[in-house]
């Protein structure tokens, strides 16, 4: 299980750099939740919600809302894929042209073969830092 756990979450990383809505919509239930911490730079400079709930909420913001924020030289280094039955833990460092980079944490929760949750873990201040050039408050 743990072993195709974690080719379930790889091949939805795939699907994520894509940013064909079908192919992200498919690796997720119909009630699959995206959970970030409140008040992230993303979600804010996005003003997009930091608990994300519903397949086509999640899709939304893979392929239409991320893109406008992080627009080119996206780039995903991963340090590690950890699986455990059903879950998943991920951790990366993305870069891209607007970030130098912020290190997180992401869980991944599966059902039936499919994303069902995700928690993200990451540092709120220093992503703040890079997309407003200010102290997070």
């Amino acid at each position: 299980m743990s072993h195709q756990s974690r080719a379930i979450v790889q091949d939805a990383w795939k699907a994520f750099a894509s940013h064909d809505a079908d192919r992200i919509s498919a690796v997720f239930t119909e009630d699959a939740e995206w959970l970030a911490p409140r008040g992230n730079a993303t979600a804010t400079a996005l003003e997009a919600p930091s608990h994300m709930v519903g397949r086509m909420a999640i899709r939304r913001f893979i392929a239409e809302d991320f893109p406008r924020l992080f627009a080119r030289d996206v780039t995903v280094t991963f340090h590690g894929f950890y699986a455990d039955g059903a879950r998943v833990v991920v951790e990366e460092t993305m870069t891209a042209t607007l970030a130098n980079g912020n290190h997180c944490c992401l869980i991944f929760e599966l059902q039936d073969g499919l994303i069902h949750r995700v928690r993200e873990y990451m540092d709120t201040g220093r992503g703040h830092r890079m997309i407003f050039g200010e102290a997070s408050r």
